[in-house]
């Protein structure tokens, strides 16, 4: 071998690992000990490497395993054919809860709903009235015909602005209400719209003063008397100021009357911050006692707490 081979045999190798520089900067001339040498005559020297051959399409693209398939479209899954949808059965609307209705609330008359249901349609208050009385029709048995039972007959003086069927069953439901006159064992009511022993008559202040004369009710009470429990309608609307809820003062209304009518007669306070016994004059003066509506107010109502 001459020294020349040998130069160009070295640099040959040199150029073979070098390679990809070559293709990247370009054919240079390079230097060596014997001279400049081409990079045409060094490739010729050592040989050119074959250019990497592009891969030959997949036959089958699972066996490629690239995901891929032929451009001519072939080996494509087949499709089925489009599935009708069917659309969800809709749910029902929600029932929608109505809210509980807020006793104390006034409507447009100035009437809550407990007002409306002891019969009053309106606050009107007539100083007085005509004078007819009508009679509430219907019966009403007693709860407990074990029990002594008394009749009563309900009346309402014509041209109050009130529906004599719920006054009639506000009155009955205090009767018999098991805190009432009842508690003992003593008498259950029952309502007739016939012969009674018991009257009980809601009519203008006016008419309260003719019919409970000679006692003197000035327009301002109520009163028992031959065999009548008259209920003055101003106290019915209004009350008294002795009493903060309206609807006790009725409960205390008919059963303080109608405890005339059983032979009950007035008593006093007994002492500071106790409940009220029900003949205590409450509708004049409650303190020093609490108020009450009850002849029996310390028996348990089921459902209340």
């Amino acid at each position: 071998m001459t020294l020349a081979t040998a130069g160009i045999l070295s640099l040959g190798a040199g150029l073979g690992a070098g390679a990809a520089l070559d293709r990247v900067v370009g054919p240079q001339p390079q230097a060596s000990a014997l001279g400049v040498i081409s990079p045409d005559d060094a490739r010729e020297a050592v040989g050119t490497p074959s250019p990497t051959p592009a891969p030959a399409p997949a036959e089958d693209a699972a066996a490629a395993g690239q995901g891929l398939w032929r451009v001519d479209g072939s080996g494509l899954p087949e499709v089925p054919d489009p599935v009708e949808l069917v659309p969800p059965t809709p749910l029902p609307a929600p029932t929608p809860v109505e809210p509980e209705p807020d006793p104390d609330a006034v409507d447009a008359d100035g009437l809550t709903l407990a007002d409306r249901e002891a019969g009053l349609l309106s606050t009107d208050v007539p100083e007085t009235g005509s004078g007819e009385l009508v009679v509430v029709p219907g019966e009403q048995e007693a709860p407990d015909p074990t029990r002594p039972v008394q009749t009563v007959r309900v009346e309402v003086e014509e041209g109050l602005d009130i529906d004599p069927q719920l006054f009639g069953a506000t009155v009955m439901r205090i009767l018999n209400d098991p805190r009432g006159w009842g508690a003992d064992g003593s008498v259950s009511f029952a309502r007739t719209d016939g012969e009674a022993q018991h009257r009980v008559q809601l009519v203008s202040p006016g008419t309260v003063d003719q019919t409970c004369a000679p006692l003197d009710t000035r327009g301002l009470y109520s009163c028992a008397i031959a065999g009548k429990a008259v209920i003055n309608h101003m106290r019915w609307v209004r009350a008294t100021t002795e009493f903060e809820d309206r609807t006790q003062y009725r409960e205390y209304l008919i059963n303080h009357e109608v405890g005339h009518l059983l032979g009950h007669g007035h008593v006093d306070c007994p002492a500071e911050g106790e409940l009220a016994p029900l003949m205590q004059q409450q509708t004049v003066e409650v303190a020093p006692c609490v108020p009450n509506g009850w002849p029996f107010p310390e028996v348990e109502v089921p459902g209340e707490t």
